[in-house]
């Protein structure tokens, strides 16, 4: 039996790993495609709120246990944080900024959290090579935001301030959901927090002024599958493949998908969205990638 079962371990380890690390990759083009269609608000708000229903409602079928006020409280922020502002800003900003770049700027997440931990009450004084990483990360930040006179391949300001207010908004929703409780369903959890991120990016779209301005009719079937792509694929196998991920291997290791989206939606950008690949843009790619992975992996190999 032993025999047996273990090979059939590592291919589901091995398909959650392909879910975190292209899946996710490929979600940016799909965000792109649909927001050409379609309110970018209303896209998020959309896939959140589908993919926390089918996820919710498939584990309460199974006879999950009914959430306690204080659980949708505490899903509620985390959902607000990480798909609220975090997702919603993604979503927002592909309406003017490469894919590339924007999966760019959200591999910075390790970083911010990383600041973070140095800066708290209980800080931890950084090793060297997370001080390189740090480095060479904010020297990609840089190489992004600055203007270097070619169209379509740097970021807007407008772009960077609200991406840089995602990945921020996303290590805040991470560092809080750290301190929380561990949910009895896991997966369930994770429908409560895109439903109420869903809402909350709803209710944001209505009040843009988003809702007047869909037209249905002009949704073409590119559109359509882009969207079904970002709620089945994207959100409801994506985050339930991360979730089971997490507990099979080491975090760091979990966490790779951050410096391997960056590469898969630079190269289908430029494959199928027509967008530039700058010789700024590789360089600011690599060090992003390099700095993620110094940090990510640095305990995993402390350990060893």
């Amino acid at each position: 039996m032993a025999g047996h079962y273990l090979p059939l371990v590592t291919l589901r380890i091995l398909l959650a790993f392909a879910a975190t690390w292209f899946i996710w990759g490929s979600t940016y083009l799909a965000i792109a495609f649909a927001v050409r269609e379609l309110p970018p608000l209303l896209v998020a708000a959309v896939r959140n709120l589908t993919a926390g229903v089918l996820l919710f409602g498939w584990v309460m079928a199974r006879g999950g246990p009914r959430p306690t006020r204080r659980q949708w409280k505490q899903t509620a922020v985390v959902g607000f944080l990480l798909l609220g502002l975090g997702n919603g800003a993604v979503t927002w900003s592909a309406r003017t900024e490469p894919t590339g770049v924007i999966a760019l700027m959200v591999a910075l997440v390790p970083l911010w959290l990383l600041v973070f931990g140095w800066l708290g009450r209980r800080g931890v004084r950084p090793a060297v090579l997370e001080v390189i990483g740090v480095s060479l990360g904010l020297i990609g930040i840089a190489l992004l935001a600055l203007p270097d006179g070619t169209v379509g391949s740097g970021v807007t300001p407008i772009g960077f301030l609200v991406l840089l207010l995602s990945t921020l908004a996303w290590s805040g929703g991470s560092l809080y959901s750290r301190q929380l409780d561990p949910h009895p369903v896991p997966l369930g959890a994770t429908g409560m927090e895109m439903m109420t991120g869903g809402l909350f990016l709803l209710v944001v779209s209505g009040l843009a002024g988003e809702w007047s301005g869909v037209d249905l009719s002009g949704v073409t079937l590119r559109g359509a599958l882009s969207m079904a792509y970002l709620i089945i694929f994207g959100s409801v196998i994506g985050f339930s493949a991360y979730k089971w991920l997490l507990t099979q291997v080491r975090p760091a290791l979990a966490g790779t998908y951050a410096f391997v989206n960056p590469v898969v939606a630079v190269t289908l950008g430029w494959a199928f969205a027509g967008e530039m690949i700058t010789p700024r843009l590789l360089v600011a790619m690599g060090l992003i990638v390099t700095a993620v992975a110094t940090i990510s992996l640095r305990p995993y190999f402390s350990r060893r």
